[in-house]
């Protein structure tokens, strides 16, 4: 199982020693989280806390994963990048389709694309975008960055989008990972059915055991079963050597982490009492470092 550390909420000039001591300790990846702004006043409940309220306020610090993983990894040459997730909803395809391309190639494919529709009706109608079927033009605007980024000349012509014949160079030398979002049985479907991997917001063990499961179904009803696909999650009851291993057990290729929490440190503490976070943890359960 790999171990991915998660950056949420971190300043900004932290991020490429988080990123670089990361590496040194010989984790995966590191997971970048994407929030476009702050609405005063929110009209629908944020999904994965009970009451619905958000973890953050106005002057928490977030970055646009795809610029923070370009800069991430020009200060760094092997550990891998990926969006943990990026909201599709509020975007357009084409556009997100050159800046993707750019990273994977910038990063030399140490890039995965991290995806969900994004929860917030704000941000759909605030950057131009509907909230109404947001799901059917979501499904088309992975098949549309996908089509892109496999090269040479593509049109498209859908219900939600439609463009005639382009190319954008230079298309990534390997295929850009995409890994889907969500809890809900569509979101399950859609990670089944297009995806090389699920990934969770904070969930409980007994709950990942059975979207696990769901996954697997899905994954043999769509014909899938024997291709790999990650689990990546953000568990949230299961820690330590033997929560690491039933994690595993459980089938989870992938645990996000924030190493200087479990030391007791903020989000805000001073980086280098986070990259001894990041030692100290990937000496006890990631094995010697590099």
């Amino acid at each position: 199982m790999k171990f991915t550390v998660g950056v949420a909420m971190a300043p900004l000039d932290q991020l490429t020693g988080i990123a670089q001591a990361a590496e040194q300790a010989g984790f995966s990846s590191i997971a970048l989280p994407d929030s476009l702004f702050f609405q005063e006043t929110q009209s629908a409940d944020y999904p994965y806390t009970p009451d619905g309220s958000r973890m953050w306020n106005e002057d928490t610090p977030w970055v646009d994963p795809l610029i923070a993983a370009a800069a991430m990894g020009a200060a760094t040459s092997t550990i891998e990048f990926y969006t943990q997730v990026l909201k599709l909803g509020s975007r357009n395809p084409v556009l997100l389709a050159r800046q993707v391309g750019s990273v994977a190639n910038l990063t030399n494919n140490r890039f995965g694309f991290g995806v969900g529709i994004g929860w917030s009706p704000e941000e759909f109608e605030w950057c131009g975008a509907p909230y109404r079927n947001r799901g059917a033009r979501v499904d088309e605007m992975i098949d549309i960055i996908k089509l892109i980024l496999g090269g040479g000349m593509v049109e498209y012509h859908g219900k939600h989008f439609d463009f005639d014949r382009l190319q954008m160079s230079p298309s990534p030398s390997s295929p850009v990972p995409f890994y889907v979002g969500g809890h809900t049985d569509v979101a399950l479907r859609r990670a089944a059915r297009v995806g090389d991997g699920w990934t969770s917001a904070m969930i409980k063990y007994d709950d990942l055991v059975s979207v696990i499961g769901r996954l697997r179904e899905l994954r043999s009803e769509y014909g899938r079963a024997d291709e790999p696909f990650e689990i990546q999650t953000v568990c949230i009851d299961k820690f330590g050597k033997d929560g690491y291993a039933e994690l595993e057990q459980a089938g989870v290729t992938d645990t996000i982490v924030v190493p200087w929490v479990f030391d007791g440190l903020g989000f805000d503490s001073p980086l280098a009492d986070k990259q001894e976070s990041i030692a100290r943890f990937a000496d006890k359960y990631l094995g010697a470092r590099s």
